[in-house]
């Protein structure tokens, strides 16, 4: 999840020249360049922000972001990120809602867990903490030519991410038009605890099976690979933004991304169940090494006379056949000179990963891939909320956020056996989500 950062703010124009400014700020936020308008050099811009996000009964996080940017003069500019967030509670593992109890080892093989009958399988030991840290440096080239570049910074308890980008934007048409390219380059090391599960080995339960603690623990790391794994990922992007009047403005973006290495969670887990949908065992996951994804994106911005309204429209598609189609809109309200609100809508609909499975028929043969993870399958999804802004007399600004939001898994077209037919295998998941931010 990311915060989302400050918004341009587009008041009542009095002039052509105010709106045509404004647009010219939104296609450069658009593009995520520096605006022509020349800022005030001797300011650094603040922003801060603070979300929460909660679903019911699962997962918990709370994310803290401070961004700071600075002109140092003829639009050379510096930009950093420092973003702190926490995860909590329950992680849905992937396993089979059944009609009995059920148990599960943790990850890292130190303890069980126990899941009531008819309870979805979630492992309440879930935890993490991220540290993300960002830098970009954007300036002027040539010929109307601007230029940026960028490192990343991610880290958490079992993953780290380091990260390198470059872009460069062109304007013409007397900066009516503005085209952009731009690449990363991504190097991600995972080293989860307990090791990387084998692709497909079985669970090891304690139930009073082993001789010792040393027998269990043989058995556990039989199943585990203990050296780190690696994962390099390239996103090309390639835009074109257009003032079409002095009220709008339209981008479209190209992306490319070709991904290598470790795809798999290694906590996620497959149920093995008979033709009575009974639970024989619980296999690890594996995932294909290689994704390409490609995405095409259209967005609409529209100065209104009262505020601005922003729609744009995502199609996503990759080798592993996950289709996706996102619809997000947003309609702001200047309700006075300084205060305004901002209803939100987004839809979301994608098709289901060609490896994903919700659970495996003991006696049938493996599949080369296989993954119970909900976020692979067939679903649909929207957020609705809402946010409130207010700029104070010094300049600065308040705003704060609440949204809901709900994810609907579908059934694409696998026969449950057995006393699974009985039990929600797809389970909706709710979520509320809370943000509160100051720039200054």
């Amino acid at each position: 999840m990311q915060l989302i950062s400050k918004s341009h703010i587009v008041k009542n124009n009095k002039t052509v020249a105010n709106v045509n400014t404004a647009l010219a700020a939104a296609a450069c936020a658009l593009l995520g360049t520096s605006p022509i308008v020349q800022a005030d050099e001797s300011v650094w811009e603040m922003d801060t922000a603070l979300l929460y996000y909660g679903e019911t009964d699962r997962v918990t996080a709370v994310e803290g972001v401070f961004s700071a940017k600075k002109d140092f003069g003829d639009e050379h500019i510096f930009s950093g990120k420092i973003v702190v967030d926490s995860l909590t509670r329950a992680s849905a593992s992937g396993a089979v809602v059944q009609l009995n109890a059920q148990t599960y080892t943790r990850p890292s093989g130190k303890g069980q867990y126990v899941i009531d009958v008819g309870d979805i399988p979630l492992d309440d030991t879930f935890h993490d903490t991220r540290v993300q840290l960002e830098a970009q440096w954007t300036q002027p080239l040539w010929n109307d030519m601007r230029g940026s570049t960028g490192v990343h910074l991610s880290k958490e308890y079992d993953y780290l991410s380091i990260a390198v980008n470059g872009s460069l934007t062109k304007d013409f048409n007397q900066k009516n038009t503005t085209v952009s390219a731009g690449l990363s380059l991504a190097f991600d090391t995972i080293d989860p605890e307990g090791g990387r599960p084998v692709a497909f080995s079985e669970m090891v339960i304690d139930e009073g099976q082993f001789a010792n603690e040393e027998a269990y623990q043989a058995a556990f790391d039989a199943t585990r690979q203990k050296d780190t794994d690696d994962k390099t990922t390239v996103d090309l992007m390639f835009g074109v933004t257009q003032i079409i009047n002095r009220r709008m403005l339209m981008q479209f973006n190209y992306g490319y991304s070709m991904s290598d290495g470790y795809h798999t969670d290694p906590f996620k887990v497959l149920s093995v169940v008979n033709d009575k949908g009974l639970t024989q065992s619980l296999v690890h996951e594996d995932r294909p090494t290689e994704r390409t994804r490609h995405s095409f994106y259209w967005q609409t911005k529209y100065a209104l006379d009262s505020g601005v309204a922003d729609i744009s429209y995502r199609y996503a598609t990759d080798d592993w056949d996950i289709n996706s189609h996102t619809i997000d809109s947003r309609l702001r309200f200047n309700l006075s000179d300084n205060t305004y609100i901002q209803p939100h809508f987004r839809y979301y609909q994608q098709g289901a990963a060609e490896f994903y499975q919700p659970f495996l028929i003991k006696g049938i043969t493996l599949l080369t891939f296989a993954s119970s993870d909900y976020r692979l399958g067939e679903m649909t999804a929207y957020t609705l909320g809402i946010k409130y802004g207010v700029k104070m007399a010094s300049g600065n600004e308040w705003a704060f956020r609440l949204e809901y939001y709900q994810q609907d898994p579908k059934n694409a077209d696998f026969e449950a056996p057995g006393m699974l037919q009985q039990l929600d295998l797809y389970p909706s998941v709710k979520a509320v989500i809370a943000q509160v931010s100051y720039s200054f």
